[in-house]
């Protein structure tokens, strides 16, 4: 599995997993907002918040297509609606640099990106929607700069065909496993996909950017070592917005933040004996006793002997079979722990 660095951040397997809050367009427009989310996204002790930079006229035609079943509004005076000039979105990404939360956004059109690229941002994220884009990615991929990039609504074909274009411009590289659907059933999520791209692309770090209700699936992804987390994130769940129902809020980002750290630490290892477990050993172990008192020259049965705690003594519970049939060589009081020196083989 690869690596990629984002700034100062390293991101792979052997760093904590990059916690994304993804505010998309759940600032509804609003600087105020935006400022707000960023606020709460350094709170939570997320790494990055991503904003989604949208400049409708060139990214999309004039439509009344509606964006099914997640708004009544059109899709065009939706995100018309959520553009954030460029001077706005300046200052959120100062303001982030004040607050020292690294500020990433998606592009949705070559303007855009050219928008970012001019504000000297630090590397792209890249929607679902433009993952099988190619033109949009050569021209990203261009600047030299990273790429994460989310693969909703595509499969390993159509993946691979942007992988490969990406890599011929010689351009950082992450991959999101995602599913497109607004709120992902459960069922839909499929985190053994995180495995396919794992295997499709095993110089490559993947992460995951999850439309699931709450932080379940994000844990139990970290577990299968990706390496990035995305989410939808808002102040609260009663702001307006298309995005917001399935947005998660500070509380449970922080949740997530400290979740994936401790499932990244958790991960890993072999199972052994660590040195770590010999003092539970001590009590926890059986060893061989006399429950009952043995003479000299009398044969250890299972009448008179048996295993109980602690773990100290000289012949573990695993070895009573090997001790059955031998002959005291002392006198044994009951309790008393039996060694090898107190035995001989029966004649």
């Amino acid at each position: 599995m690869g690596s990629i660095k984002i700034g100062d951040r390293e991101i792979g397997p052997d760093t904590p997993p990059f916690v994304m809050a993804e505010v998309g367009i759940n600032h509804e427009g609003s600087l105020e907002k935006a400022i707000q989310l960023v606020d709460a996204a350094v709170s939570a002790k997320a790494d990055c918040i991503k904003f989604q930079c949208h400049i409708t006229d060139a990214e999309m035609i004039p439509t009344d297509m509606k964006p099914g079943e997640i708004s009544d509004e059109s899709l065009w005076d939706i995100i018309k609606r959520c553009e954030l000039s460029a001077e706005e979105e300046r200052k959120v990404m100062d303001y982030c640099a004040e607050q020292g939360i690294l500020y990433l956004c998606t592009p949705f059109s070559r303007d855009a990106a050219d928008r970012l690229e001019a504000m000297g941002v630090a590397a792209y994220k890249i929607g679902s929607g433009e993952c099988n884009n190619v033109p949009l990615l050569e021209h990203i991929a261009g600047f030299g700069k990273p790429m994460i990039i989310s693969t909703g609504m595509n499969d390993i074909e159509s993946i691979k065909m942007s992988v490969d274009a990406i890599r011929a411009l010689d351009c950082p590289l992450m991959l999101m496993h995602c599913t497109s659907m607004y709120p992902t059933p459960y069922e839909k999520v499929r985190l053994g996909a995180i495995t396919d791209l794992q295997t499709a692309f095993p110089d490559l770090t993947i992460g995951l950017s999850d439309h699931s209700l709450g932080i379940y699936t994000c844990l139990g992804a970290v577990a299968l070592g990706v390496t990035a987390l995305e989410k939808h994130f808002t102040i609260s769940r009663k702001w307006e917005g298309c995005d917001v129902p399935i947005s998660i809020e500070p509380q449970e980002l922080a949740e997530m933040v400290i979740g994936a750290k401790a499932i990244w630490r958790a991960g890993g290892g072999m199972k052994t004996i660590l040195e770590e477990e010999q003092p539970v050993i001590d009590f926890a172990y059986a060893c061989a006793v006399a429950i009952s008192p043995i003479k000299k020259g009398e044969e250890l049965s299972l009448d008179n002997t048996w295993v109980k705690r602690p773990g100290t003594g000289k012949i573990l519970a695993k070895d009573l079979k090997l001790l059955l049939g031998k002959v005291a060589l002392r006198d044994i009081g009951a309790d008393e722990q039996i060694g090898w020196e107190d035995v001989s083989q029966a004649e």
